[in-house]
């Protein structure tokens, strides 16, 4: 799931444009302020859409440059009620990827979120993100804020049996058929152990126990 920040002073239409996005499927941060996105910059963010003009003296200028500071990459789109070259311009030299002018359809801002992400992260199609977790299914590897977690490769399928079957039920029967395959012959605790080892070192992972059954991922 892409993770994006809302920044718009204006409360009504930021309440809208986030309603907009998570039916879109995304995780949407939204901000009233420049302060409080200022404080959020430097957490993992997919894509930011930043309005130029805001009420506490900071604007959506500020915002990118510290923006930019801790990430060059991430895309990022300005709002502005102004219509000037100008200042898409100065947007486009701070490092911005679009600019959209004020009334906009929110429709119209979710197709450019849509196309942006997918420009940007079209090599991350076998990359996941759940927490604070990045898995990439190609490498079989997993990463918190940039670290990687080494783990065995039993404890790599049991995650991706995982994540697949969200919010799925499973008996410990069904996970050793899955893991470890048909021709696994002894005891089911073997289960419990590699979860337990999954947990310790995915410590933010929820799964849950069915006592007297099982697991479900949540």
């Amino acid at each position: 799931m892409y993770k994006i920040c809302f920044v718009e002073d204006e409360e009504n239409l930021n309440n809208l444009i986030k309603t907009y996005l998570e039916k879109e499927g995304y995780e949407v941060i939204n901000f009233y302020n420049g302060t409080d996105a200022l404080d959020y910059v430097g957490n993992e963010v997919n894509l930011w859409i930043l309005d130029i003009m805001l009420g506490d003296n900071i604007s959506g200028y500020d915002i990118i440059k510290k923006i930019r500071k801790n990430d060059p990459e991430v895309p990022v789109i300005f709002t502005s009620a102004r219509d000037q070259d100008l200042d898409k311009i100065i947007g486009l030299e701070l490092g911005s990827d679009d600019y959209i002018t004020k009334p906009y359809s929110p429709k119209e801002l979710v197709l450019r979120v849509g196309k942006i992400l997918k420009r940007v992260y079209a090599h991350d199609t076998n990359k996941v993100r759940y927490e604070t977790y990045e898995i990439d299914k190609d490498t079989r590897m997993v990463y918190e804020n940039g670290k990687q977690i080494n783990l065995t490769t039993l404890e790599f399928d049991l995650l991706i049996m995982f994540l697949n079957n969200k919010n799925k039920s499973f008996s410990r029967d069904d996970i050793l058929k899955q893991v470890w395959g048909n021709d696994y012959f002894g005891s089911d605790r073997v289960v419990d152990d590699l979860v337990r080892r999954l947990r310790k070192k995915m410590p933010n992972i929820r799964i849950n126990t069915l006592y007297g059954f099982g697991y479900r991922f949540i």
